[in-house]
C-alpha cells in the first residue's frame, strides 16, 4: 500500500472497483468503465499501437486494448493488483 491514502471514488467508480477486485473473477467488466476508473486514480494514455499506458503513483501498467467490450481475465488481474497496490479494496466505502 502506498503511504498516501487512495483518492476518494464516486459511487459508479466504487462499483467498477468491486467488479475488478471480485473473486472469483468477474467476466463482465466493461473496458470503457475500467478506463474511466483508471483515469480517476491515475493517468491513461491510449497509444496508436493499440496499447494503453496507465500511470498511477510510482506504478506504470501497459495493457492491450481488448478485442471485445469486456476486459479479459489476465488484464483484470493486472488492473486489480495495481489498484490494491494503490490502497484500494473491494469493500471500498470511500
Amino acid at each position: 500500500m502506498t503511504a498516501e491514502a487512495p483518492k476518494q471514488l464516486s459511487g459508479r467508480h466504487r462499483d467498477v472497483l468491486r467488479h475488478v477486485l471480485a473473486r472469483p473473477l468477474s467476466h463482465n467488466v466493461e473496458w470503457r468503465e475500467v478506463l474511466a476508473l483508471l483515469r480517476e486514480v491515475g493517468s491513461v494514455e491510449e497509444r496508436h499501437d493499440g496499447n494503453v499506458v496507465v500511470k498511477a503513483g510510482d506504478h506504470t501498467l501497459v495493457l492491450g486494448h481488448p478485442e471485445h467490450k469486456d476486459v479479459g481475465a489476465d488484464d483484470l488481474e493486472k488492473i486489480g493488483h495495481l489498484l490494491e497496490t494503490l490502497g484500494y479494496h473491494a469493500d471500498e466505502d470511500r
